[in-house]
């Protein structure tokens, strides 16, 4: 069940990258021209929000650390989505991931907001890319920005 977040921080002033896997890109696509769509919704300036694509969702949290180490944005946005197979491979790649992007986030001191669709089949993940179940991006996006701005304010 999706649940109603009231989001009333601004963008205003922050710069967030989105990293995006290219891996089902119909899905991932729509994730992340949302998530930057509700960044420029917030406020923010189409320019401060920029577009990184990678392979896959594998490849996710090595940019992330890429982008966290040259330190000049406030956060990041990660998105890809993994589908399950015939294996449990699904599941030790988004463990991988989900550990990997934390452990970036704690030691940058910045979100790294995992938007990463983990479903059953293709028409899960087009429900939450857009459809009847919300669109994950978005609210990626709202928790970095959220995040990001109650970082600046509680810095000396």
């Amino acid at each position: 069940m999706q649940s109603e977040i009231n989001h009333t921080r601004s963008s205003n002033g922050l710069r967030i990258t989105i990293i995006v896997s290219d891996y089902h890109t119909t899905i991932t696509e729509n994730l992340a021209n949302s998530a930057k769509q509700a960044f420029i919704e917030c406020g923010g300036r189409s320019e401060d929000c920029n577009i990184i694509h990678v392979a896959g969702a594998w490849e996710l949290p090595v940019l992330a650390k890429v982008v966290a180490s040259a330190n000049e944005v406030d956060g990041i946005v990660a998105l890809g989505c993994i589908l399950t197979g015939e294996t449990t491979h699904d599941r030790v790649i988004a463990e991988a991931i989900a550990h990997g992007l934390m452990e970036i986030s704690i030691q940058w001191q910045h979100p790294v907001s995992m938007g990463v669709l983990t479903c059953q089949t293709l028409e899960q993940a087009q429900a939450r890319s857009g459809g009847s179940s919300g669109n994950k991006g978005v609210e990626a996006m709202h928790a970095a920005i959220e995040t990001a701005a109650t970082i600046k304010e509680n810095r000396p």
